[in-house]
């Protein structure tokens, strides 16, 4: 028998030995033109190794548990109140020091659909609708709010709060898909990624099964409005930062789990290099104090996800068994919802890994702001935002 079919065929009995019931629909059911792709990804021995053995995170602070849902974002004003966030119902929030007061929104449709919801998987049918602010940032100089929608584009409220305006919805033609992180330099550009042109958000497992490389880096210009690709043909583009003299900025790449640096000053201007090879799945990137990079990752890369991502038919085989998303997906991440922060260097050398392995306190992480000596870490999935003191 061929191995492939083999092994699509194990897979199925165990999914049956294990009780799942086979007339489900597949992971990729509601996408008939679903298709997997190769990502070139590095030799396995190249990988980076360094761990966390102590599971420093699991000393964190868990904070306003089941008050927000999928703080994705955490940003301070440039008064340093804060922290705000996005969260699952469309809605951005602030916190004023004794409770969670809405801020801004993205959408204006705040009806009866959008209300608050048990679990981040309800909010998803209606995100398109509500909007789900990700990527947030303060411009120092006057306090405005830069927003990266998922589904309304790059969108800016002013220092009042309220209700969030367009700035810019499409790029060469191509209407933004899954816009995500943004970062924004002293003379009005904002850079932006959009994750993928074919999934929404609401759609991320299968754009993370699929690795497809619609996804670029953009550059929205506040003084002409024009909207540039600097960065096309990604697979999975997310978290963005600029450095801190602005030199450069850095973004990750989730399918091939890598950070690039993109040169915008000097004799390289305009060219790309990795920065770092990751050991996992990055969300967000942020900047601290000193000019180092905070990487959020999701997730450590497993054995079985290096394998397929290797070999996008047999991929696209497994997906399409009887096989819930919910499995292939915790197959991905290794069994269990973890979280890993690691520092990098401008030059791309890890300062600092933070881990929580078993994901007892911390998991699922989306980004790590670095304020007074904490981090602040968000999770697009998790009801909470925890807290690392780096001087315990």
């Amino acid at each position: 028998m061929n191995p492939t079919r083999f092994l699509a065929l194990l897979f199925l009995l165990l999914a049956l030995y294990c009780g799942i019931d086979p007339f489900k629909h597949s992971a990729i059911s509601e996408f008939p033109d679903f298709k997997s792709h190769y990502v070139d990804l590095p030799d396995w021995s190249l990988l980076p190794t360094e761990k966390d053995d102590a599971n420093l995170l699991q000393r964190s602070e868990i904070n306003f548990v089941d008050q927000i849902q999928g703080p994705e974002s955490i940003a301070f004003d440039p008064l340093g109140r804060g922290p705000y966030t996005g969260i699952a119902d469309g809605r951005i929030v602030f916190w004023d020091g004794l409770k969670w007061t809405d801020f801004a929104y993205t959408s204006p449709n705040r009806s009866e659909i959008c209300n608050p919801k048990p679990s981040p998987s309800s909010y998803l049918k209606n995100e398109h609708i509500c909007g789900r602010p990700l990527g947030l940032r303060f411009d120092k100089k006057n306090g405005d709010l830069y927003i990266a929608d998922a589904y309304l584009g790059l969108m800016k409220v002013g220092p009042e709060g309220g209700m969030a305006t367009s700035l810019t919805t499409e790029a060469e033609g191509i209407p933004l898909g899954f816009t995500n992180d943004l970062d924004i330099d002293e003379q009005g550009n904002i850079y932006f990624t959009d994750s993928s042109t074919q999934y929404q958000r609401r759609n991320f497992m299968q754009l993370v099964f699929s690795s497809e490389d619609s996804g670029r880096v953009l550059k929205y210009n506040l003084t002409t409005k024009e909207t540039t690709v600097l960065v096309r043909n990604l697979q999975f583009p997310n978290g963005l930062s600029l450095s801190k003299d602005g030199t450069f900025f850095v973004f990750c790449e989730g399918a091939m789990g890598r950070l690039r640096k993109y040169w915008l000053k000097g004799d390289k201007v305009g060219s790309l290099e990795v920065l770092a090879i990751l050991p996992g799945f990055p969300d967000n990137v942020r900047t601290n104090e000193e000019g180092n990079f905070w990487v959020a990752l999701h997730c450590r890369r497993t054995n079985y996800a290096y394998f397929f991502a290797l070999y996008p038919k047999l991929r696209t085989l497994m997906l399409k068994l009887p096989i819930p998303t919910m499995v292939h997906y915790m197959l991905q991440i290794g069994g269990r919802l973890h979280a890993v922060a690691i520092k990098y260097s401008p030059e791309g050398k890890v300062v600092q890994i933070l881990e929580d392995s078993e994901g007892k306190v911390v998991k699922a992480i989306s980004e790590v702001e670095e304020k007074d000596g904490k981090l602040w870490m968000g999770s697009v999935l998790m009801p909470f935002v925890a807290v690392y003191n780096l001087a315990a």
